[in-house]
């Protein structure tokens, strides 16, 4: 293993309220295994990542919908507390972008890497990043971004059905509007109403052609890195999504490390090009008509499925970022490709096969770090009957209301019942900002 400079910090960040990421998690196992303190500033109601024995602290960020300026001051707190400045790594999009913005204002107080301010929000933008690609010459599906639901149902007709419909800044979603950042559309009426939804999304709806599967061929691509202050990559390597959730348009619940030569070329160009610096995490589509591998996501911090690239020296892209900034030398690559990652929660089948020589890792289970694996399963059913009876709830008629007994005191709309109440943050958490009632915000292109 490199030899990290065990003084300095690494604060986590996720904004993002969705208790299962197990991104989270491994960047938390990576970063505490090579002996370095982790503090991690995420809401981890009803989240196993909370029990591992990596975690230096936790701390709550503020809410989701806070702007940029609130979240660097709260990391500004932080940083005050710590004895060294410490590396800074987003684990969302929201996170990334909220950084970017404040760059010069963190940057002297955590360690970050040299990207231009603007250009998380610019690849993480999916319709910004369609005028990269553009631009860049880059492989990219053919993207519309229609003005009413009369164009939506028009431009899904121009596309072919099914059509991949996205949403340009995903961040942006609120919890609990039942929108999700991709989604297949199979008729111009799906598209029209779809739009129609859009009013709160923060952003505008796109829709792109969809590229179907060839016989034998996987489909979904991806490749993670991080570029390094001299612009090279590091830490990753190009994979295979092998078995998604939602099946199609979802997060990587199976993936394999494949080579994968094109991805890589087209990673650097986009690194060389853009002057991009840090953490990337970049989604393909093979298109077997054309043998061509379209971009369809950039995004500027590590995939959910980043441990993935654990090479034979135990280098990922969170402990590249680390080394880096700490002007510590970077290992040469021990790439071990035909290395398995598996989601138990997503693809418990997967999970219970053996596993052959030691190349499969879970996003949970772990020897070394047993409690969050173990805490997953009674959780994760919590969290699925729940979500079960409120899809049950929303199904069946409205129950009528009856008036309140003689004497009884009625709750108008905004007033706390029992049990209504704000919590205080559990021990071992420092608060930076007020806790809500936290959502699962699953999106496709977060992981």
């Amino acid at each position: 293993m490199p030899q990290f400079d065990t003084r300095v910090p690494a604060v986590l960040l996720r904004i993002d309220r969705n208790p299962f990421h197990h991104g989270t998690l491994g960047a938390v196992r990576s970063l505490g295994r090579a002996g370095i303190d982790v503090h991690l500033v995420a809401d981890l109601t009803g989240s196993p990542v909370g029990r591992s024995r990596h975690l230096r602290a936790v701390h709550v960020p503020p809410p989701p919908d806070a702007p940029e300026e609130r979240i660097a001051r709260a990391l500004g707190r932080l940083a005050g507390r710590l004895a060294h400045p410490a590396v800074l790594i987003p684990l969302d999009d929201a996170s990334a972008v909220a950084i970017g913005r404040r760059h010069h204002a963190l940057a002297g107080r955590f360690l970050l890497p040299g990207v231009p301010s603007v250009l998380p929000e610019e690849v993480a933008d999916k319709e910004r990043l369609a005028g990269v690609c553009a631009r860049l010459g880059i492989p990219h599906p053919l993207t519309l971004v229609p003005a009413d639901a009369r164009q939506a149902a028009a431009a899904a007709r121009r596309l072919g059905l099914p059509v991949v419909a996205k949403w340009s800044r995903p961040w942006l979603l609120p919890a609990g509007a039942g929108l999700r950042s991709t989604c297949l559309l199979r008729t111009p009426a799906e598209a029209a109403a779809l739009f129609t939804r859009g009013a709160r999304a923060g952003g505008r709806l796109l829709l792109q052609r969809y590229l179907p599967p060839g016989s034998g061929q996987h489909l979904d691509w991806f490749f993670h890195g991080y570029a390094a202050r001299d612009g090279r990559i590091h830490g990753g390597g190009a994979g295979r999504k092998e078995r998604s959730w939602p099946r199609g348009t979802g997060l990587t619940a199976l993936g394999r490390w494949t080579p994968g030569p094109e991805l890589a070329e087209a990673a650097g160009a986009l690194v060389a090009a853009l002057g991009y610096r840090g953490i990337l995490d970049l989604d393909f589509r093979y298109d077997p008509g054309t043998g061509t591998y379209h971009l369809l996501d950039f995004n500027p911090r590590p995939g959910a499925q980043f441990r993935l690239f654990a090479d034979a020296g135990g280098l990922d892209v969170v402990r590249a970022q680390h080394l880096d900034l700490t002007h510590r030398p970077l290992p040469a690559p021990r790439p071990r490709p035909g290395r398995v990652f598996v989601v138990e929660n997503y693809a418990p089948l997967a999970a219970l096969r053996p596993a052959r020589g030691g190349r499969r890792e879970g996003a949970w289970l772990a020897a070394d770090d047993p409690l969050p694996g173990l805490a997953l399963g009674r959780l994760f059913t919590r969290h699925a009957v729940s979500r079960l009876a409120a899809r049950l709830r929303r199904a069946l008629p409205p129950r009528p209301r009856r008036a309140p007994a003689a004497g009884a005191t009625a709750l108008v709309p905004g007033q706390a019942g029992p049990g209504d109440l704000e919590s205080a943050p559990r021990a071992g958490q420092e608060d930076l900002g007020p806790a809500k009632n936290p959502t699962d915000r699953k999106k496709a292109s977060s992981c």
